[in-house]
């Protein structure tokens, strides 16, 4: 037969267990959202432009827009070069270009999806989360 005192042993000999707790997740704060994805989306564009800046070094140092040159150039009797088109400041421009939309679309992405994702928590009732405490 267990008694209390033996019951009370068994409790203290255990290590207290974390406490958990779920969360549901209910409302999304447009205006952090679009913060947010516009902090994303710079990064993404550092990334683009350097990227392209990468890949054309590349190509520059491993001849291919020199090569891609004597390719066009058989074709158009020297017309019509790849070199005039590609170059630094253009592949800058146009990497720019690129990561200026890109900025707007994931700028304006982040806060459709808010907007979705607050709509669609009044049919679902929202995300449930749990959270543990050490």
């Amino acid at each position: 037969m267990s008694t209390v005192a033996d019951k009370l042993a068994k409790k203290s000999s255990h290590k207290t267990s974390a406490k958990q707790v779920r969360l549901r997740l209910v409302y999304v704060d447009f205006w952090s959202a679009v913060k947010l994805s516009f902090l994303a989306a710079i990064a993404i564009a550092v990334v683009t432009v350097v990227s392209f800046v990468l890949v054309f070094f590349v190509l520059q140092a491993t001849n291919v827009i020199a090569r891609a040159d004597e390719f066009f150039g058989n074709f158009t009797d020297g017309s019509i070069l790849l070199s005039n088109f590609v170059s630094l400041p253009q592949v800058l421009a146009f990497s720019a270009i690129v990561a200026i939309l890109n900025l707007i679309v994931v700028t304006v992405l982040g806060a459709v999806l808010a907007g979705i994702y607050n709509l669609a928590v009044k049919v679902t009732g929202g995300l449930l989360v749990g959270f543990t405490s050490n």
